[in-house]
């Protein structure tokens, strides 16, 4: 029999909005959660989320320093909104436009030089603050908080009414962790998040039970280095990311958990051990290995080499073999060779992944990878990184074919790109997509995956939840 419908949302009447407020989010799992709970900061003070910056009055660029020129594409961005902003303003609208995230954090001061449109600029540990700097802006015409403040800002943050939590679907993250100590050579995390910092036990289970009560069947717990959880539990014991994951996952009403990102130097024997033990958390791991070569692994400062990620590997099949992997991958890195360049694609090969995400290596102002010598001419990068993408394409292709055939259980999220379709995800995070009724979504219910597209799997349902159909 499939699940029960997930619970109504909340009904409770609240005060109307006399404003709106629309967050774009760029980058990782942990912008699109705080996206989330900074409109949870602005709901009391009259904000009600807008689905396009032309219908609001607070527009929030959200902004990820990760990805190749992603300052250059905030610019970008706030030079469109320039034009939105003088057209609402001539209208009798007043608009603000704030800049948030890892870009804030980084350019803060550039950002109030090039781009004046700007009104508020807010880092990613301080937007618990942002109704404060919406009016001091009001008041100043800009305001900037780019600072790691002493307090926790998860000791600030509203709960969200089951009503909104209801409304955002049956999928939820959930941020247990934020920082990095590892200071890998390319990456900016420790400078813009800071130091490694878990929340408390029961912080995170309260946050989670809300989210259950709200109608939310799978949580993915999230951190910038997830894995590294050693958060104080209610017994003043510090728990690991497993034992935190065994708590969560006996609140009534969940259903799937999945964590993410990881990095393998914290992988644990209880975390490992735990895919096999658990039925709530899902056969799929994200793991970045970044490089297959021990040189390129060094200069990055990974902590790790290929074949201790490749006995990683084996480590965690035998605890679930029907595992789905996916990892991140950098071409190009300063220094790299065609011998290391191949160590990569070796590695490939001999793990195989189900997706994956690679990319050419960029320098980041202030990291040390962008001060090293050995830099990859463009044209080099761009074709190894065709090369490495064909190979992880095909493997996600295989992977997804061998689905075919099989029945599996799909958490039903959102309404199909056609009529009488449906769709959501396999435990394997593929996308699936059959024809049912709608009053399927927020359940888990047996599909038999009947083909496959580029991005998505095409199925029927199975059992007892096609009869009832």
């Amino acid at each position: 029999m499939p699940d029960l419908p997930a619970p109504a949302p909340n009904s409770a009447e609240e005060t109307p909005p006399s404003r709106r407020v629309h967050i774009k989010s760029y980058g990782c799992q942990m912008n699109a959660y705080d996206a989330t709970r900074m409109a949870d900061v602005l709901a009391p003070h009259g904000y009600a989320e807008a689905a396009s910056a032309e219908e609001a009055d607070l527009v929030i660029l959200n902004t990820c320093h990760i990805r190749e020129k992603a300052a250059e594409k905030v610019y970008s961005e706030l030079g469109r909104l320039r034009g939105l902003k003088n057209e609402r303003q001539a209208a009798g609208k007043p608009t603000m436009i704030a800049v948030a995230g890892c870009v804030a954090q980084a350019e803060g001061a550039e950002i109030t030089r090039r781009a004046p449109v700007v009104d508020v600029v807010v880092g990613p540990q301080s937007y618990h603050r942002l109704p404060d700097l919406i009016d001091r802006a009001t008041r100043e015409r800009r305001a900037v908080d780019t600072e790691f403040p002493a307090e926790d800002k998860f000791d600030h943050l509203p709960a969200a009414s089951a009503q909104v939590i209801g409304a955002r679907g049956y999928s939820a993250f959930l941020t247990v962790q934020e920082g990095c100590d590892k200071f890998c050579t390319f990456c900016v995390v420790p400078y813009t998040r800071g130091a490694e910092v878990s929340r408390p036990v029961e912080r995170i289970v309260a946050e989670a039970e809300g989210l259950a009560r709200a109608g939310v069947r799978e949580i993915t717990l999230i951190g910038q280095n997830v894995n590294a959880y050693h958060g104080e539990g209610p017994d003043g014991a510090v728990w690991s990311l497993a034992r935190l994951a065994r708590r969560i996952a006996g609140i009534p009403g969940l259903a799937r958990l999945r964590y993410s990102t990881s990095h393998p130097h914290d992988m644990a024997e209880d975390l490992i051990a735990l895919h096999g033990e658990l039925p709530a958390f899902m056969p799929y791991l994200h793991l970045p290995v970044q490089s297959g070569s021990d040189q390129v692994l060094a200069a990055m400062n990974r902590r790790h080499t290929a074949d201790e990620y490749r006995r990683l590997i084996d480590r965690v099949r035998r605890a679930r073999p029907d595992i789905a992997l996916s990892s991140d991958f950098i071409v190009g890195f300063p220094g790299e060779s065609d011998a290391d360049f191949e160590a990569t694609m070796r590695l490939v090969r001999d793990i195989g992944f189900a997706s994956a995400f690679s990319f050419k290596y960029s320098p980041r102002p202030g990291t040390p990878a962008a001060e090293m010598t050995g830099q990859v001419p463009a044209a080099v990068s761009r074709d190894r990184l065709a090369a490495l993408q064909g190979l992880l394409n095909r493997q996600q292709t295989d992977f997804n074919a061998a689905t075919v055939g099989r029945t599996v259980d799909v958490l039903f999220e959102k309404k199909g790109r056609h009529n009488g379709q449906i769709a959501g995800k396999s435990p394997y995070l593929q996308a699936v997509q059959v024809e049912g009724p709608d009053s399927l979504i927020g359940t888990i219910v047996p599909v038999e995956i009947t083909g496959l597209a580029t991005f998505s799997l095409f199925g029927r349902l199975a059992g007892s939840a096609k009869e009832e159909q």
